[in-house]
């Protein structure tokens, strides 16, 4: 029986190099739900803090206990939490957001997030993306792109980034680290 028919799998199964001077790795399979509301809603307020989490602020990723909400835009946000509990996430959101103006649509299978770590992993991403990353704090998330793909990135450990694509491109996101990974970015 193939993989696809027993349960779901990640875009790469978790593909991870670490030819070059930093790691990059396919995550595997994470929970991803997309919410657009009022951000300033005492009910999403709410909603956030029965998952453990807090509205962040713009450009803020907040992470607690396991899961991460991610400021995306003026009305939207991104739950990060295990792939399995997802599902809950959004039907929580969803009971919790009921007479509120608000969609929330589990994105899980939708999305891939790569890992890149080592001391000089932002080096990998600054041939890549049009991102100031010495000035990239802590706890900030940055919408942009990877080459020609739409992206968002954050710190996510003091020597790694972790980044969201479509999963439609994910071959071509790891690609692209992979080969921003070897000095000189050479293809061998």
């Amino acid at each position: 029986m193939s993989e696809m028919m027993t349960g779901a799998v990640s875009p790469l199964n978790g593909k991870t190099i670490a030819t070059g001077f930093a790691t990059v790795a396919e995550v595997g399979l994470k929970g991803m739900v997309s919410l657009r509301a009022d951000l300033g809603s005492k009910a999403l307020a709410k909603a956030l803090k029965a998952l453990g989490l807090k509205t962040p602020a713009p450009r803020e990723i907040v992470t607690e206990g396991g899961r991460s909400v991610a400021w995306m835009s003026p009305d939207e946000l991104l739950v990060l939490c295990g792939y399995a509990e997802a599902a809950g996430v959004a039907t929580d959101l969803e009971k919790a957001l009921a007479k509120e103006h608000a969609l929330v649509a589990n994105v899980s299978d939708a999305r891939a997030m790569f890992t890149v770590a080592g001391a000089r992993a932002d080096e990998v991403l600054m041939k890549l993306c049009p991102v100031d990353f010495a000035a990239l704090k802590p706890g900030e998330m940055r919408r942009t792109r990877s080459a020609q793909v739409a992206a968002a990135l954050w710190r996510s450990g003091p020597e790694e980034l972790s980044l969201i694509c479509f999963r439609s491109v994910a071959g071509y996101v790891m690609g692209l680290l992979e080969v921003s990974s070897r000095k000189g970015g050479e293809i061998s």
